[in-house]
């Protein structure tokens, strides 16, 4: 879950783990902390048509959900970092 100082969602103000509430760090407006941001809208042939779900997962309830995954996530190394 993503608070901002604002309405318009200009600022950063907390990130908190959908499942945990663990509060990830964020430093002015800059989160500091590993995060999983989900982000689906539904359209037709699901029962959420014309839903939108966000959440967000720290690092350690990301983890205990893909381990719980009948087929492996993909995994790759970068190179660069944002």
């Amino acid at each position: 879950m993503r608070i901002y100082f604002d309405e318009n969602k200009n600022e950063l103000s907390a990130v908190i783990c959908n499942k945990c509430k663990k509060e990830l760090k964020v430093e002015k407006g800059i989160l500091k902390e590993g995060c999983f941001s989900g982000n689906v809208r539904f359209g037709y042939f699901s029962n959420k048509d014309g839903s939108k779900h966000s959440f967000d997962l720290c690092e350690e309830c990301y983890d205990k959900m893909i381990k719980e995954f009948a087929i492996p996530v993909e995994e790759e190394e970068i190179t660069e970092l944002l």
